[in-house]
């Protein structure tokens, strides 16, 4: 059973009463951002748990507050409707310390409104001298408020407990994933539109978008299905460099970010058509080749921008390894949000095939006689065969005459055809060059995108 098709639990509340780390504490996860500063959450996220045997998804929002009126607030507010929307129960989760406060009341009047179970969680009771204070939530109306403690984990059992049993009655089963599935990452710098992009694929307000930059705080997985294929899309909080925001909310948001690139089959690196390539968009674009995910750039809001693409194409093909594909969209008037979902499934596809070994070995004879690696010392490197031994991302084995014959050049030169013979534009390879079999030695390694220092020969070639 997917966690698409387990029961859901909507987990309210106003802002600041600990729905994230409670979240957190219920699921065993830190999937749920959570900081001290009020109102971190803003879109809705589910987190798949599991408790004696029962199996369900908790669905974290934004703090409801009804009377504010600032638009973000609103669409917070909206988001969290939909959770209820999809929900079998409600986790209804108040600041027992603060006390019983207009906002929860309201709340609560809308919950008893929505014909949903709904449990109290009465949070922040971190001793046992403050459980007394969850008796005031009687007053709600919504049954016995269970005292608990988010931070310290006391309650949780109880809470879990009754959770369990509304939602009692289905089975576990181990969640099975496809081999096809597409997991594609939406990643870029912040307010480029990458949140709009996720509502224009999906059809829907799925996740909040906002003019305010920085509105996506965490990595929110969706499913669609792209002409039969399921694809899940993971939009993530914009990318900026550490230091800058270290210590603070926004650095979290931004490792989970890098963990949603890290687990992606593809990322779309998102760019602001309006500003062209930057060097953001390209730092971003270096992560995700860094990360082992294949990679198509999109320079979204087409609609309102005079940028050469031409330019843009040739700043992509100087500046990254991988030699991505650049496209064009509008996530406002819908232009190409078809096409980037399709190339992306193509792309991924690319991405997995295992080349023969038989027409490997063609390119690497035709590659010789286009053109013959440099003499070393007097010595010319000669390549006998290669075989393709991984994928995901691809990984080649060239057998040479003497390793430390390869320079540098030859090695991209090499990279470069075989990413144009066998369309891998956009995907990271990896080569390993070894000496003939009767040579057996230890092979240092080159890791990451950097190329092999010009005096040392490169046994390994991880393409950019």
């Amino acid at each position: 059973m997917t966690a698409s098709h387990l029961p859901k639990i909507a987990v309210v509340g106003f802002p600041n009463v600990g729905k994230s780390t409670l979240v957190n504490r219920l699921s065993g996860t830190r999937e749920a951002v959570t900081h001290p500063d009020p109102g971190v959450t803003r879109d809705r996220k589910d987190v798949p748990t599991e408790w004696s045997g029962e199996r369900f998804v908790l669905i974290d929002t934004g703090g409801v507050d009804q009377a504010d009126e600032r638009a973000l607030s609103r669409q917070v507010r909206d988001q969290a409707r939909r959770a209820l929307a999809d929900a079998a129960v409600v986790l209804l989760v108040v600041d027992a310390r603060t006390g019983l406060r207009p906002g929860d009341a309201e709340l609560a009047d809308l919950l008893r409104r929505a014909s949903l179970p709904v449990v109290v969680a009465a949070n922040k009771l971190d001793t046992g001298a403050d459980v007394p204070l969850a008796a005031e939530f009687h007053k709600l109306g919504l049954g016995e408020p269970l005292p608990v403690s988010a931070v310290h984990g006391t309650g949780t059992g109880d809470l879990l407990d009754r959770l369990a049993e509304i939602v009692g009655g289905q089975v576990f089963e181990p969640p099975s994933v496809p081999e096809n599935v597409v997991r594609l990452a939406v990643i870029g710098r912040p307010n480029v539109g990458k949140s709009s992009l996720v509502n224009a694929f999906l059809g829907e307000e799925r996740v909040i978008v906002h003019e305010q930059a920085g509105t996506t705080r965490d990595a929110i997985d969706t499913e669609l299905d792209v002409d039969g294929r399921r694809v899940v899309l993971v939009d993530t909080a914009g990318l900026r460099r550490r230091p800058k925001v270290a210590g603070t909310v926004d650095y979290y948001a931004q490792l989970r970010s890098e963990r949603a690139a890290e687990r992606a089959d593809v990322a779309l690196v998102v760019c602001d058509a309006s500003e062209g390539i930057t060097s953001d968009d390209l730092r971003v674009a270096d992560l995700a080749m860094r990360k082992g995910c294949a990679t198509l750039v999109v320079l979204n809001k087409w609609d309102v921008t005079k940028t050469d693409l031409e330019d843009a194409k040739a700043r992509v093909a100087a500046k990254l390894r991988l030699h991505p594909r650049v496209l064009t969209a509008s996530a406002l008037t819908g232009r190409n949000i078809s096409r980037l979902l399709v190339e992306a499934v193509a792309l991924a596809d690319r991405a997995r095939k295992r080349i023969p070994t038989a027409a490997l070995n063609r390119f690497i004879a035709e590659v010789q006689s286009e053109r013959q690696p440099p003499a070393v010392r007097g010595r010319r490197l000669r390549i006998y065969y290669g075989s393709q031994v991984e994928t995901r991302p691809p990984r080649f084995l060239i057998h040479v005459n003497d390793r430390k014959l390869l320079t540098r050049e030859y090695a991209y030169f090499l990279e470069n055809r075989l990413r144009a013979r066998f369309r891998l534009d956009g995907v990271p390879l990896v080569i390993d060059f070894a000496d003939k079999p009767r040579r057996a030695r230890r092979r240092p390694s080159l890791r990451g995108a950097e190329a092999p220092a010009p005096e040392a020969a490169a046994d390994h070639h991880e393409g950019g």
